[in-house]
């Protein structure tokens, strides 16, 4: 007994029906996967995913001052050239200790002195003790110049944030008092969102050193108007 054959298959042109149908149906496949290229190329390009913006995030809780802060008026932050850009520098240790770098896709969304300068005046507004560097009013200066905000890392998955920066207290052209403030804080990731992580950690330390230490300043500038 031959076998049965199918119908169609038995009709003239039946292989070539199905080759036709074969190809109609791997091109609607390419054309598929040719459409989701394209979306991910016009959602996902270099210029949309790797200029990522960082900024200190939210302020920490303040509690007041042990003792209560001096009147100051207060300028913004100064820093060296090199600090005054948006790029996020990092430093290898155990390396070449002498060489800075900055990631190329991740950047600050200001300048750190701009960062470093809205995290102060928020903590210094906190116990009502700041002015603007304009206004007459005759509490002495104080003035904040910052000399180190960089990712350091001392192995491959070892890194930290260091910040340091020097705090002048002046009246009239006059020093009252100053000091040079340093903080450390350990990175999670050794990546630009664990340097970001912590150097903000770091500069929070920082700012609550200086607000301690402008506390006991109290009495110097009492004495000074």
């Amino acid at each position: 007994m031959s076998p049965v054959s199918h119908p169609i298959e038995s009709m003239p042109g039946a292989h070539v029906r199905r080759a036709l149908a074969r190809g109609r149906r791997i091109s609607a496949v390419v054309a598929v996967l040719a459409s989701m290229a394209l979306a991910a190329c016009t959602l996902g390009t270099p210029a949309a995913v790797s200029d990522i913006r960082y900024d200190l995030g939210p302020a920490p809780k303040t509690h007041p001052a042990a003792v209560p802060l001096p009147e100051v008026k207060m300028f913004e932050v100064r820093a060296p050239r090199a600090l005054d850009s948006d790029a996020i520098l990092y430093r290898m240790n155990y390396v070449d200790p002498r060489q800075t770098s900055s990631y190329a896709h991740s950047h600050w969304t200001m300048a750190p002195p701009q960062l470093l300068t809205q995290r102060l005046r928020s903590a210094l507004a906190a116990q009502g003790a700041v002015l603007s560097g304009d206004e007459t009013a005759s509490a002495p200066l104080l003035t904040v110049e910052l000399d180190q905000f960089e990712q350091d890392f001392d192995g491959e998955d070892q890194s930290h944030g260091a910040v340091t920066a020097r705090a002048t207290l002046a009246r009239g052209g006059k020093v009252l008092a100053q000091r040079t403030f340093t903080a450390r804080a350990p990175a999670r990731t050794s990546s630009a969102a664990g340097g970001v992580g912590a150097l903000s950690a770091a500069s929070d330390e920082l700012i609550a050193q200086l607000i301690a230490w402008l506390g006991m300043q109290a009495p110097l500038a009492a004495q000074a108007q």
